[in-house]
């Protein structure tokens, strides 16, 4: 049984369904991407180094129709806020949460809403703040289309690992620990457990 979601997505520009860590696209949509490299579905095996993963953004961030543009710390805060703003409005409980310069990750217990639904929410709410803030053009995609990533937690072990996992998100790139007050520290809550 599901007890909650890691969910991802990423900055407009990255992650392409072409990427050479592979992706969860299913056919590369935009034509000047598509001599970028082959569609791999799945995370590869092995992956690409640091230069082959450079030189594939760099091409790509050439032929897009947008900028590409990453997440200062005004954008990280803006968006932040707006993650918490949503959480409030949706009655969502979140135990971990990384907004990175290129991508976000979000762990949510279970709720009535989809995983895809919260994405939909969180990326609709965070482009509208940032524009009106004008941290972003009105033309501008801000995030990757689609709904980025869903992976289910099922147990506690998953829940302590994933919480880890995105607390160390920021630390592993020299940026500062984040700290957001919608987070709760998780409980030990599974679905169905009479503890």
């Amino acid at each position: 049984m599901v007890a909650g979601y890691h969910l991802i997505w990423t900055v407009y520009g990255y992650w392409l369904p072409n990427d050479p860590r592979g992706s969860t696209s299913l056919e590369v949509r935009v034509e000047p991407i598509r001599p970028l490299g082959d569609l791999h579905y799945g995370r590869k095996a092995i992956q690409p180094s640091s230069a082959e993963l450079h030189a594939f953004f760099d091409k790509a961030h050439d032929v897009l129709a947008h900028p590409v543009l990453l997440f200062d710390d005004e954008d990280i805060a803006l968006a932040g806020k707006t993650i918490g703003d949503v959480i409030r409005e949706h009655g969502y409980t979140c135990h971990a949460c990384a907004v990175m310069p290129d991508h976000v990750h979000l762990l949510i217990r279970r709720h009535r809403d989809k995983a895809e639904q919260m994405i939909s929410f969180f990326q609709e709410h965070t482009r509208t703040a940032l524009i009106d803030a004008r941290r972003r053009m009105a033309t501008h995609p801000v995030w990757t289309k689609g709904t980025g990533w869903k992976g289910f937690i099922n147990t506690r072990a998953q829940f302590v690992q994933t919480i880890e996992y995105i607390r160390q998100n920021p630390i592993k790139t020299g940026r500062p620990e984040q700290r957001w007050d919608f987070v709760k520290a998780y409980d030990g809550w599974l679905p169905g457990f009479r503890g």
